[in-house]
């Protein structure tokens, strides 16, 4: 016997085929699956059990599928000749045949099902749309509005999906207010049960890369390109730009008329100093440029120990080393060479007296 048809399934499941953009078929799928599940359940868990719903009209049938053979040692999944021969007169021994084993008042059971497994699927598929939303966002800049704390971490919503700014994430000495917009990098999106786990951070160095081609437009075309970021984060960032037009002058295009663009950064990161220097191939031009603001004597560099020897002036050294030796710590990082810093006297040089500018 076939359980009676379900047209109102079909017609729901268009429905929401066209609302949610959820394929009908793969609604069906679902369902099957899981009347599967429910009539193994009855059959004793055979696996020679199908379960069909008819596309247009919602029928659902139940079959158990069975081998013809000629003598029958299992009654599941076989089915003698003979009879197979009255059923279906055109298959032979060795086939498969379908006989409908369809349980009274299936369907009623298929109905319950039916809402279940459709509330789940839709379920399934905004998370998984979400998640590829925002996987697609990852290590991209976007604009969060201030939860609240949660702990020591911060609860951020980024438009439909509320994201986490953990502890060490956050830059050390900032405080967010509820409903303040924060500009924050995507470090990593995860599938998960209740959603994706977005992890967001104001620390990481690509957040003012990100903010730098948010802001500049030659950056953002690939007119003026950042070859390096060294960080502290809430202190200080050293950056190396670089452009192979000859018109373009891509510190200047960084820094802005009236240092607008980089100024507008700076207010994002709330204080944080940003050194914008040229690269360059040559190492030794690269780690003199990345001491600014101090002036260099002269760079000797070893390329093989990615080491190099600078010196400086004696009145330049501390400004060389920087406040708790922050310049030398983030000129090692941008150029990725170990500097080690040395003033004229050390190097038996006469010291240079200070120039005024």
């Amino acid at each position: 016997m076939r359980a009676k048809g379900n047209s109102d399934l079909i017609l729901a499941l268009n429905q929401i085929e066209k609302e949610k953009g959820i394929s009908k078929d793969i609604l069906l799928e679902a369902l099957e699956n899981s009347l599967l599940v429910a009539c193994k359940n009855h059959y004793g868990k055979s696996d020679n059990i199908v379960v069909n719903i008819d596309r247009e009209n919602g029928n659902v049938s139940v079959f158990a599928e069975k081998e013809i053979v000629e003598t029958v040692e299992d009654p599941v999944t076989q089915i003698d000749a003979v009879e197979a021969k009255v059923k279906f007169p055109k298959k032979e021994i060795g086939e498969i045949v379908r006989i409908e084993v369809t349980p009274k008042n299936f369907g009623r059971i298929a109905a319950q099902k039916a809402k279940q497994v459709v509330v789940q699927k839709i379920r399934e598929e905004e998370r998984k749309g979400l998640y590829e939303q925002y996987y697609g966002m990852e290590k991209e800049l976007v604009t969060g509005i201030v939860q609240r704390y949660v702990g020591n971490n911060v609860s951020v919503n980024l438009g439909k999906v509320d994201a986490i700014l953990t502890e060490n994430e956050q830059v050390k000495g900032e405080r967010y207010k509820t409903t303040e917009r924060i500009k924050l990098y995507i470090v990593e999106v995860k599938d998960t049960p209740k959603g994706p786990k977005v992890t967001v951070s104001r620390t990481h160095p690509e957040l003012v890369k990100r903010l730098f081609e948010a802001e500049v437009a030659e950056v953002k075309d690939g007119t003026v390109e950042i070859k390096s970021i060294a960080r502290e984060a809430g202190s200080r960032t050293k950056m190396a730009v670089w452009t192979d037009e000859k018109d373009v002058d891509p510190v200047g295009a960084c820094v802005g008329v009236n240092g607008a663009r980089v100024n507008a950064i700076v207010e994002e990161l709330r204080g944080e100093k940003i050194d914008i220097i040229n690269w360059s191939e040559n190492p030794a031009v690269l780690i003199e440029n990345a001491l600014s603001p101090a002036k260099v004597v002269s760079v000797t560099v070893n390329e093989e120990e990615k080491s190099a020897e600078v010196v400086v002036p004696d009145y330049q050294l501390s400004l060389a080393i920087g406040k708790e030796g922050q310049n030398a710590r983030l000129a090692a990082r941008l150029t990725n060479f170990k500097i080690d810093i040395k003033s004229e006297s050390q190097v038996g040089l006469t010291p240079s007296e200070p120039v005024e500018e």
